[in-house]
């Protein structure tokens, strides 16, 4: 009598919606999915608001302002269109392409360098030349495999500190867009740069908002309430809007400390209307190169600046979400790298070519995962409401950060209890891991801690004799970080 072997039934794979972007595979649901991408938007909506603030009101060389316009701030209504749109296209590239749960905007702080830095040495369209540059420069290197090969390059444990950093860095992010924490003045004459509130106590409206908001979403969490984020994000708001009815508080100045911080809870004007394109296309690739403010060697300084900085934001950023979702394999990478990679380089040329400054993947996509989304449907949901936004954006802008970002802090928190996976006792890599998590909040940049993680790696290595253990492209970018660091000096000599 044989024995037969008998094969246990292989379970059907899903088709549809469900196969194609792995819903069920990575334990997720279509619902999930739609409430994590709207987190996900609403997390990330100011920066529709905030971009227009920053690029709109700069003169470059020539007097001008971004938009054709010669008043400042006339070309706002353009850029907020353009941001909206450029954000919608490549989010939802991402998720389709990508399959990843990672949003994409213009990025903050590179959009105050091409502001402050390039613009005012050339003009506006020189300025997005050199964005598109860069980020032409970083396709290729994608393409040709090195942004990949360095990714792999570096040790499992300072990707884990990046993660960490990261964390911390949005948490801080959350508190200071709400004016928990602020920016001590000047005239205080003290070496302390924050403090609690706008004169070291807690006070006005909004603040409040914001405590409530955040007491609900940790409550509502730690009940495991499905919607968390989502819930105590549109309950804030409503809160946000009757409170700015009955106070009229408006923006938070120097003579107003107790402001709403980025956007004020008001519907004014028609919710509706046409958008303005002015900004697309308005790119001169080569003219910074010619310019009297900037030069050959200047220009390539700038456009190396961006590119490092572009580089290294976005493997911290897809390495963090990964980690949070539970989608990174053994070595810490997330599925389909390449593909996420692709993107946010064809991100940062988009971004130069709308005129809106590069776009790049956004940790905030960290509250959508939090809310639970693991697939790219997530990502369209948020690119389709980046879209509908640019038909309305008075009442995009009528969700005030103060309603927002506590999802920030809390996901923070989620982020940060990876911090045990780091061996605090091995000095070789606790003292790198320690430089990056702690000086991405401090320096306000996702790059500098990874730069300086980085860097210290290779010299403690060196160090104690270990220099054979570190990877040739950890010896590349240490140096390159190097340079990054010390662009002032470097850039005074060449002008």
């Amino acid at each position: 009598m044989t024995e037969q072997t008998q094969t246990a039934p292989q379970r059907p794979q899903a088709g549809g919606l469900d196969g194609f972007f792995k819903i069920s595979q990575r334990g997720s649901t279509v619902g999930r999915e739609v409430r994590g991408g709207l987190v996900t938007f609403l997390t990330m909506a100011y920066i529709i608001v905030l971009n227009p603030l920053i690029l709109g009101f700069v003169p470059d060389s020539t007097g001008a302002f971004l938009g054709g316009g010669a008043e400042p701030g006339s070309g706002i209504p353009a850029i907020a269109a353009g941001t909206a749109l450029v954000a919608g296209v490549l989010t939802i590239a991402m998720g389709g392409f990508a399959n990843f749960p990672l949003a994409l905007a213009t990025g903050l702080g590179l959009n105050a360098f091409v502001a402050n830095t390039i613009a005012r040495q050339s003009t506006w369209e020189a300025a997005m030349g050199l964005v598109v540059l860069e980020g032409i420069v970083i396709l290729l290197l994608v393409l040709t495999g090195f942004r990949k090969a360095v990714f792999h390059a570096v040790p499992q444990q300072l990707k884990v500190a990046i993660s960490v950093g990261i964390g911390l860095f949005i948490a801080l992010i959350g508190f200071v867009d709400a004016r928990v924490v602020t920016r001590i003045p000047d005239a205080f004459q003290t070496t302390v740069p924050v403090q609690l509130g706008a004169d070291g106590h807690l006070g006005g409206w909004p603040v409040l908002v914001f405590c409530l908001g955040l007491a609900l979403m940790i409550a509502l969490w730690v009940r495991k309430v499905r919607g968390a984020i989502l819930i105590s994000i549109l309950v804030t708001t409503v809160v946000a809007v009757v409170v700015e009815a009955i106070a009229e508080l408006g923006a938070a100045s120097g003579d107003n400390p107790t402001g709403w911080s980025l956007s004020v809870p008001t519907l004014s004007g028609d919710i509706v209307g046409l958008p303005s394109f002015d900004t697309l296309g308005e790119v001169d690739l080569f003219g910074a190169f010619g310019s009297a403010g900037t030069g050959v060697l200047a220009a390539l300084l700038l456009v190396f600046s961006l590119l490092l900085a572009d580089f290294f934001d976005t493997m911290g950023t897809m390495t963090a979400i990964g980690a949070e979702a539970g989608l990174n394999d053994e070595e810490g990478t997330p599925p389909n790298a390449q593909r996420i990679l692709v993107v946010d380089s064809v991100a940062a040329i988009a971004g130069g070519a709308a005129g809106v400054s590069s776009n790049t993947s956004y940790i905030e996509s960290a509250s959508g995962v939090g809310e639970g989304a693991r697939t790219g449907l997530a990502s369209i949901v948020t690119g389709a409401l980046f879209l509908l936004a640019t038909f309305f954006t008075p009442l995009v802008a009528a969700i005030p950060s103060e309603a927002a970002v506590p999802a920030l802090v809390l996901v923070g928190f989620l982020m940060m209890q990876q911090v045990t996976e780091i061996d605090w006792r091995d000095l070789e890599v606790a003292i790198p891991a320690f430089l990056t998590v702690v000086l991405m909040p401090f320096t306000y940049s996702i790059s500098v801690g990874i730069g300086a993680g980085f860097v210290a790696y290779v010299f403690i290595k060196v160090v104690v004799g270990k220099a054979r253990e570190v990877h040739p492209i950890m010896w590349v970018v240490a140096a390159l970080f190097v340079v990054y660091f010390a662009y002032t000096p470097i850039s005074g000599w060449l002008s």
